[in-house]
Protein backbone atom coordinates (compact mmCIF):
# COMPACT_ATOMS: atom_id res chain seq x y z
CA UNK A 1 0.00 0.00 0.00
CA UNK A 2 1.68 3.26 -1.29
CA UNK A 3 1.51 6.18 1.54
CA UNK A 4 1.92 9.75 0.98
CA UNK A 5 2.57 12.45 3.13
CA UNK A 6 2.90 15.87 2.44
CA UNK A 7 4.50 19.03 3.95
CA UNK A 8 5.54 22.51 3.83
CA UNK A 9 2.59 24.40 3.51
CA UNK A 10 1.99 27.47 5.39
CA UNK A 11 0.74 31.48 5.30
CA UNK A 12 3.46 33.35 2.93
CA UNK A 13 3.14 37.02 1.63
CA UNK A 14 3.06 37.57 -2.28
CA UNK A 15 5.50 37.21 -3.95
CA UNK A 16 7.32 34.57 -1.32
CA UNK A 17 8.17 31.06 -1.96
CA UNK A 18 7.65 27.95 -0.16
CA UNK A 19 8.59 24.13 -0.98
CA UNK A 20 5.99 21.51 -0.41
CA UNK A 21 7.38 18.29 0.31
CA UNK A 22 5.83 14.75 -0.25
CA UNK A 23 7.13 11.94 0.59
CA UNK A 24 6.13 8.40 -0.23
CA UNK A 25 6.61 4.47 1.05
CA UNK A 26 4.96 1.51 0.67
CA UNK A 27 7.00 0.43 -2.43
CA UNK A 28 10.48 -0.17 -3.98
CA UNK A 29 12.18 2.16 -5.42
CA UNK A 30 11.86 0.53 -8.75
CA UNK A 31 8.00 0.33 -8.56
CA UNK A 32 7.66 4.11 -7.88
CA UNK A 33 9.64 4.31 -10.46
CA UNK A 34 6.97 3.85 -12.43
CA UNK A 35 4.43 5.64 -10.77
CA UNK A 36 3.16 9.45 -12.26
CA UNK A 37 3.50 11.48 -9.18
CA UNK A 38 1.11 14.60 -9.09
CA UNK A 39 0.86 17.70 -7.31
CA UNK A 40 -3.13 18.82 -7.18
CA UNK A 41 -4.66 22.30 -5.75
CA UNK A 42 -8.39 22.30 -4.85
CA UNK A 43 -9.62 25.47 -4.10
CA UNK A 44 -13.10 26.10 -2.31
CA UNK A 45 -15.52 26.32 -5.12
CA UNK A 46 -13.52 25.79 -8.34
CA UNK A 47 -12.31 22.29 -9.98
CA UNK A 48 -9.27 20.51 -9.01
CA UNK A 49 -6.29 21.90 -10.78
CA UNK A 50 -3.38 19.70 -11.69
CA UNK A 51 -0.65 22.13 -10.85
CA UNK A 52 2.70 20.03 -11.61
CA UNK A 53 3.42 16.10 -12.24
CA UNK A 54 6.77 13.92 -13.28
CA UNK A 55 5.45 11.23 -15.48
CA UNK A 56 5.88 7.71 -14.82
CA UNK A 57 8.85 5.57 -16.13
CA UNK A 58 12.57 6.11 -17.87
CA UNK A 59 11.34 9.62 -19.20
CA UNK A 60 9.99 11.19 -15.78
CA UNK A 61 8.40 14.08 -18.32
CA UNK A 62 7.51 17.25 -16.30
CA UNK A 63 4.23 18.76 -17.13
CA UNK A 64 2.66 22.15 -15.30
CA UNK A 65 -0.57 24.11 -15.57
CA UNK A 66 -0.85 27.88 -17.14
CA UNK A 67 -1.33 29.11 -14.35
CA UNK A 68 2.15 27.85 -12.75
CA UNK A 69 4.15 27.71 -14.97
CA UNK A 70 8.23 29.66 -14.75
CA UNK A 71 6.90 29.58 -10.99
CA UNK A 72 6.58 26.58 -9.20
CA UNK A 73 8.90 23.68 -9.96
CA UNK A 74 8.47 19.59 -9.53
CA UNK A 75 11.36 17.75 -8.60
CA UNK A 76 12.31 14.24 -7.53
CA UNK A 77 10.11 11.15 -7.54
CA UNK A 78 10.77 8.77 -4.43
CA UNK A 79 10.06 12.65 -1.92
CA UNK A 80 8.76 14.93 -4.59
CA UNK A 81 9.25 18.55 -3.75
CA UNK A 82 7.11 21.53 -4.81
CA UNK A 83 9.03 24.63 -4.79
CA UNK A 84 6.38 27.41 -5.23
CA UNK A 85 7.85 30.62 -5.98
CA UNK A 86 6.94 34.36 -6.81
CA UNK A 87 3.08 33.07 -4.72
CA UNK A 88 -0.31 35.12 -5.67
CA UNK A 89 -2.92 35.30 -4.02
CA UNK A 90 -4.70 33.00 -6.56
CA UNK A 91 -2.35 30.16 -5.68
CA UNK A 92 -4.22 29.69 -2.04
CA UNK A 93 -5.61 26.40 -1.55
CA UNK A 94 -5.38 22.67 -0.17
CA UNK A 95 -2.12 20.63 -2.09
CA UNK A 96 -2.50 17.06 -2.58
CA UNK A 97 0.29 14.83 -3.69
CA UNK A 98 -1.04 11.84 -5.93
CA UNK A 99 1.15 8.48 -7.06
CA UNK A 100 -0.88 7.14 -9.83
CA UNK A 101 -0.39 3.47 -11.77
CA UNK A 102 -3.00 2.49 -12.75
CA UNK A 103 -4.29 3.14 -9.28
CA UNK A 104 -4.16 6.53 -7.77
CA UNK A 105 -2.68 7.34 -3.96
CA UNK A 106 -3.44 10.28 -2.15
CA UNK A 107 -2.10 12.19 0.81
CA UNK A 108 -3.76 13.97 3.03
CA UNK A 109 -2.95 17.61 1.72
CA UNK A 110 -1.35 20.74 3.11
CA UNK A 111 -2.60 24.07 3.13
CA UNK A 112 -0.99 26.92 1.10
CA UNK A 113 -2.35 30.22 1.91
CA UNK A 114 -1.05 33.81 0.00
CA UNK A 115 -1.62 36.50 1.84
CA UNK A 116 -0.76 39.92 3.54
Amino acid sequence: QVQLVESGGGLVQPGGSLRLSCAASGASISTFAMYAMNWYRRVPGKERELVASIGGGSAGIKQYADSVKDRFAISDKRTVFLQMNALKDEDTGMYYCSAKWGIEYWGQGTQVTVST
